[in-house]
């Protein structure tokens, strides 16, 4: 994965390309739908993780790639990726092969999203987060022995 500049030149090259929406606006309403149903998106199990592959790779992935890198039941894949297809974030090129051979590649749409998952990395390696199994159980691991 391409590590994007510094976050205040990511942000300002980011908004050098853009107006400014007032509240209100039509535009502002329709990027308010078009951010709802991006979330809405990403937050299906699992989609993260499969557009996180394909950020951190870069070329094309075949299924079983991803069913390897991936703890995902085979019928989630198969949906997520289909959905990841029709809203333009992949493509997927069939071959006329035996065995058959199906590979996925990560669109523009899609590359535009891999700065968010290096500065995830990034704040990974800042933030420490609790698992949940220990969080959940009650058990202050710091008195443990």
């Amino acid at each position: 994965m391409v590590e994007p500049p510094i976050a205040e030149e990511f942000v300002e090259a980011i908004l050098s390309n853009e107006t400014p929406r007032k509240p209100g606006s039509q535009r502002a309403q329709e990027d308010n739908r078009t951010m709802t149903a991006l979330l809405n998106l990403l937050g299906k199990k699992h989609t993260i993780a499969i557009l996180h592959q394909f950020a951190m790779d870069g070329g094309p992935l075949r299924y079983s790639d991803l069913e390897d890198a991936i703890d995902i039941a085979p019928n989630t894949l198969t949906t997520r990726l289909k959905e990841l297809t029709d809203v333009g974030l992949l493509t997927r090129e069939a071959y006329n092969e035996i065995p058959p051979r199906v590979e996925y590649q990560s669109t523009e749409k899609a590359r535009d999203l891999a700065p968010v998952f290096w500065y995830l990395g990034v704040w990974t390696e800042r933030h420490n987060l609790e698992s949940a199994s220990s969080h959940d159980s009650g058990i202050d691991e710091s008195q443990s022995e």
